[in-house]
């Protein structure tokens, strides 16, 4: 059974650095069965860390194939993959696009996270795109059943490991470099 995320914007009363309040709305992940349970479950997982009344704008299947934590890191990144495939009866490549959410400090330790992901593929693929998510935490699902400590054992281990990335980027980008002549 694949695991389907559900992104919930929560809208609540937070004090800054300055000590004043304003309110914002954020967006959370949540593994759910569907969007009541994302909903019941966001507001479990808010209680605990807001005080104060929140409330849930929105509810909406989110587009990730895959969510990767790393120790040590704060914030959440959308990496784009393309799957490379040849068609054999037309001839022609075909691109398919998949989504990870990798977390990391910056985009280039992002990169070097989702290229340590891709690692053991053996199909061609590239990264077109590696942009900031403003999703804030992920919550990812466990029953408490017995089986379950195996994954939430897995989960923490992944979250506490940092690939060991050697990556001997290709740079394929090619740009026209124009000579400035001075007149």
């Amino acid at each position: 059974m694949s695991t389907t995320w559900y992104e919930c914007k929560v809208k609540y009363r937070k004090t800054d650095e300055t000590g004043g309040q304003k309110i914002t709305t954020e967006p959370y992940l949540v593994d759910a069965l569907s969007y009541t349970e994302a909903e019941s479950r966001i507001n479990e997982e808010m209680s605990a860390y807001i005080s104060e009344e929140f409330k849930i704008t929105n509810i909406k299947v989110a587009n990730y194939a895959e969510i990767h934590p790393f120790e040590n890191c704060d914030r959440w990144f959308k990496s784009k993959i393309s799957l490379l495939a040849y068609d054999e009866e037309s001839g022609k490549e075909r691109k398919t696009n998949m989504y990870f959410l990798v977390q990391a400090n910056d985009v280039k330790e992002a990169f070097d996270n989702t290229m340590g992901i891709m690692q053991s593929t053996m199909g061609e693929y590239n990264i077109p795109a590696v942009s900031e998510s403003p999703i804030m935490d992920v919550f990812p699902y466990f029953s408490g059943e017995e089986e379950d400590l195996e994954k939430i054992e897995k989960f923490n281990a992944l979250k506490a490991a940092r690939p060991e990335v050697v990556v001997e980027a290709e740079d394929t980008m090619e740009f026209a470099v124009e000579e400035e002549t001075a007149s």
